[in-house]
C-alpha cells in the first residue's frame, strides 16, 4: 500500500469551514495560496514547501508548525500564535505580522532582522526581504 495522498486545495478549504482541525496535517508541497486559514488550529501541521501567497492566518494557532521554505509572499499571520514555529527560508516578503505571538521561532534571519519582525508585532508593517546576493 503506497503513501496516503496529500490534501487538495479545495479539501483543506472544505475542512476549514467545516471547523476540522488541521492539527498534525501534513500538506507539503500543495498549493494554498490565497487560502484563509483565520482562527484554524494548525498545531504541529507540516506546511514546508507549500504556496501560501497571499494566505490569511489571522488568530491561527500554529504552534510546532512547520513553513520550512514555504512561499508565504504577502500573508497576513497578524494575531497568530507562532510558538516553536519553523519559518527558516520562507519567502515572507510583504507578509505582515501585527500582534502576533512569536516564540522560540525559526526565521529566515539572513534575510529579514528579528527588528523587522518586533516592528511589524507591533506595527502591521510589512516585511521587506533583503535579496540574496
Amino acid at each position: 500500500m503506497g503513501a496516503p495522498r496529500p490534501y487538495t486545495k479545495k479539501q483543506v478549504m472544505d475542512m476549514i469551514a467545516r471547523g476540522s482541525s488541521l492539527a498534525d496535517a501534513d500538506l507539503r508541497g500543495t498549493d494554498l495560496s490565497g487560502v484563509c486559514f483565520d482562527g484554524a488550529d494548525l498545531q504541529r501541521a507540516k506546511l514546508a514547501d507549500c504556496n501560501l501567497a497571499k494566505a490569511t492566518f489571522r488568530g491561527t494557532d500554529l504552534t510546532s508548525a512547520s513553513l520550512w521554505h514555504a512561499d508565504c509572499k504577502d500573508a497576513c499571520f497578524d494575531e497568530a500564535i507562532l510558538v516553536h514555529t519553523d519559518l527558516d527560508l520562507t519567502n515572507l516578503d510583504g507578509a505582515t505580522f501585527r500582534g502576533a505571538r512569536i516564540r522560540k521561532s525559526i526565521f529566515p534571519i539572513t534575510r529579514v532582522t528579528q527588528d523587522q519582525i518586533l516592528r511589524s508585532v507591533r506595527t502591521g508593517r510589512k516585511i521587506e526581504m533583503q535579496s540574496f546576493r
